[in-house]
């Protein structure tokens, strides 16, 4: 039977052939999606162009790359299924080219090593983070990451999973009152920074009779820094540099404050 290596792998020998491997790029987002679809497209949504994420995407991303999406809740089959669908879509509407999509969740978990040697493009989900970071651990996705060299994007609470030590902001009932809930988890190691999606919906929000940003992230940001991104912003880290992508707030030792607006960017 012929036999043919697959495209990254190939590309991989390229590279080492011209002199070396590229570094992993990373999007730590927010959420890089936009709900205003063209007439035509049959999609919940595409990607969001605002701060350059787009062109920054098609950039990065390899042509004919596998995309794996690793769920946030690895027994949710049917809204696995969908998700891959609806991000299959929001690549090609951004004229990314993909040679396949995979979910890895539950179902194929024992082949999890195998699926993220193979893929060029990671996408880590959003949803609860406790969750997902406990199904990333029963993979120890944490080392199979290590030295992955291709793209990753992190939506949500993927990329606060993506942290060495993750920020794992209180969200359900409860969890705002309950002595056992563990705040600071061990995440993927892939950055340092502590992300915290959504602000624009959140930041009124009220959790357990608590205001979620004045009366429990301030006190939880003694001696840690959060960045505080709305949808649409993102932070991008490739060859070595790290830049905030659009509009963001910091949070360190109580205090809030705005770093940049949307359109801009910051080297970090």
């Amino acid at each position: 039977r012929n036999f043919r290596l697959p495209r990254r792998i190939l590309s991989a020998i390229q590279r080492l052939i011209e002199g070396g491997f590229s570094r992993m790029t990373l999007f730590l987002t927010s959420s890089p999606c936009d709900n205003n679809v063209p007439e035509g497209l049959d999609l919940p949504c595409i990607f969001d162009a605002r701060n350059g994420f787009v062109e920054n995407l098609r950039a990065s991303v390899e042509p004919g790359a596998q995309l794996l999406i690793i769920a946030s809740d690895p027994d949710a089959f049917a809204g696995n299924d969908e998700m891959a669908a609806t991000f299959e879509g929001c690549f090609a509407a951004a004229e990314i080219e993909l040679e396949d999509v995979c979910v890895l969740d539950r179902r194929n978990a024992g082949d999890a090593a195998e699926l993220v040697a193979q893929s060029g493009v990671i996408l880590l989900s959003g949803g609860h983070v406790p969750t997902e970071n406990a199904f990333f651990a029963s993979m120890d996705l944490r080392n199979l990451l290590a030295d992955f060299d291709g793209v990753i994007i992190g939506i949500s609470a993927g990329s606060m999973n993506c942290a060495d030590t993750v920020y794992a902001q209180p969200e359900e009932p409860g969890e705002a009152v309950d002595p056992d809930y563990q705040r600071f988890i061990s995440g993927l190691g892939l950055t340092t920074w502590n992300i915290l999606p959504h602000y624009n919906q959140v930041k009124d929000n009220v959790l357990d009779g608590l205001r979620l940003f004045e009366d429990i992230t301030a006190a939880d940001s003694a001696g840690h820094t959060f960045y505080i991104l709305p949808d649409g912003s993102y932070i991008l880290a490739r060859d070595g540099d790290e830049m905030l992508c659009g509009e963001a707030w910091l949070m360190h030792n109580g205090v809030l404050e705005k770093l940049t607006e949307d359109g801009e960017e910051l080297a970090l």
